[in-house]
């Protein structure tokens, strides 16, 4: 191996410790306390110590009292489940899937008829998950342990594929998309929240793996996230970004003007349908 790809080895197995370790200290957060996940570098995909909590990041009150306590970490930059309009009877795989939040609405909306898997490369976070199951009657969800680059999940068996500011924390965004489009039926689609960058980042930033896990670091231009979707085999393409996104990412860190790097944005795509 060349010391190149030795260097890039490393970068990424600290990236992804750098992430682990974050989400890890938030799920064993005791729930009286009030974990600020941003205090290291800043941003954090949100943080539901801020003002507005997940309003701001476009849950409505039904979302937050259709979950019981204890789901909602407020980790997010948007809300994918309204970006998929999922339907009665459909699987649905969600990346990074956290305590739970977005798995347990979509399982609300897919019904008992539905299925919705969730994913998650921190034990604590999926151990957590899995107790906010029965918390919320919620039969219809499971909770994996893995890697979004390597998905614990069988080829072609999910309608749609849902995510929440977690795939800008990959090292390898390429192969997540490739692995979403690996997971999807023929005529799936992706409905993602996500961060994108609007301009370049400070290097010190960029290169931290502390920021990376701060949902900062790792953010991508829309032209290179569309060029990952596009060679991944995804076709209607649309990612749009949310310039009101710059009110809560403007919190996420008070030494930093975040918002003129990043800004929040949707994304979705379609896997082709059989025969196209």
């Amino acid at each position: 191996m060349s010391d190149g790809a030795q260097s890039t080895e490393r970068t990424a197995a600290a990236q992804r410790r750098a992430v682990r370790n974050r989400y890890a200290r938030i799920a064993t957060a005791d729930d009286h306390e009030s974990e600020d996940c941003c205090s290291d570098t800043g941003g954090c995909c949100g943080d539901s110590t801020s003002t507005g909590g997940s309003e701001k990041l476009g849950y409505d009150d039904a979302d937050q009292h259709a979950v019981a306590e204890g789901a909602d970490l407020g980790l997010g930059c948007g809300n994918p489940t309204v970006l998929a309009s999922l339907e009665a009877g459909e699987t649905v795989l969600d990346l990074g899937s956290g305590a739970g939040f977005d798995c347990f609405l979509a399982a609300r909306e897919v019904g008992e008829s539905g299925r919705v898997l969730g994913v998650d490369m921190t034990p604590e976070m999926v151990e957590k998950a899995r107790e906010n199951i029965s918390k919320n009657e919620a039969t219809n969800v499971e909770f994996r342990l893995g890697e979004i680059e390597h998905l614990p999940v069988s080829d072609e068996t999910v309608d749609v594929v849902i995510s929440n500011c977690v795939i800008n924390l990959s090292p390898d965004k390429p192969q997540v998309f490739r692995e979403a489009f690996r997971a999807l039926k023929p005529g799936g689609r992706v409905a993602v929240s996500d961060v994108v960058m609007t301009a370049p980042l400070p290097a010190e930033v960029r290169s931290d793996p502390e920021s990376v896990s701060a949902c900062v670091g790792g953010a991508s231009t829309v032209d290179e996230l569309r060029a990952m979707l596009s060679a991944a085999g995804f076709v209607d393409v649309e990612i749009t970004p949310k310039d009101e996104s710059r009110e809560f990412i403007r919190e996420w860190d008070d030494s930093v003007a975040l918002d003129e790097y990043i800004v929040s944005a949707t994304i979705s795509a379609t896997k082709p349908a059989q025969g196209e």
